[in-house]
């Protein structure tokens, strides 16, 4: 059995990793829209795949998909609680799949990328835009969020299969 210091060790690993993975994220997050505010005029357009995908510079004052029009600080609020759960399964449910908390680490990192552009500019940076069908503008921390959100459901909902299984003796 695992004594008190291999167990904590385990734990400053865990919150390590998410830890890195989200800051990757938000650096990741933050430098592509210092670069699209840098090197983008709103309402002209850049080609990046032809007839797929275009860099188009907006400020969206809402949540994905420009949902929840005004609505910026309670979305930062989201992203700290996010924080907060997540730094608090990374140290206390060791249990945890490693890939779950990855994933979780993804959508926390995508959420502060977002909420950083919000207290800092009042607005969330989006310069993706498809090209090939209509679709909301989004951004690195977009795409982290919305990829990340329902593979972690996937691995949560597996996650728990497994530990029911186990507890049946199955």
């Amino acid at each position: 059995m695992a004594g008190p210091d291999a167990t904590n060790s385990a734990r400053v690993r865990r919150l390590a990793l998410f830890a890195l993975v989200a800051a990757a994220v938000v650096l990741l997050d933050q430098l592509s829209k210092l670069a699209a505010r840098d090197l983008l005029v709103p309402g002209e357009p850049v080609t990046l795949i032809p007839g797929v995908m275009d860099l188009s510079l907006i400020y969206n004052t809402g949540a994905a998909f420009s949902l929840g029009e005004g609505a910026g600080p309670l979305f930062v609020l989201v992203a700290a609680a996010m924080c907060v759960a997540g730094v608090c399964v990374a140290w206390r449910r060791a249990d945890v799949p490693l890939s779950l908390l990855l994933a979780f680490a993804c959508v926390v990192g995508g959420g502060i990328g977002n909420a950083i552009d919000r207290v800092a500019l009042g607005a969330v940076t989006d310069f993706f835009k498809t090209t090939f069908m209509d679709f909301a503008i989004f951004n690195v921390a977009d795409i982290f969020v919305t990829c990340g959100v329902p593979l972690a459901l996937i691995l949560w909902w597996r996650w728990d299969v497994a530990r029911e299984r186990a507890e049946a003796g199955e």
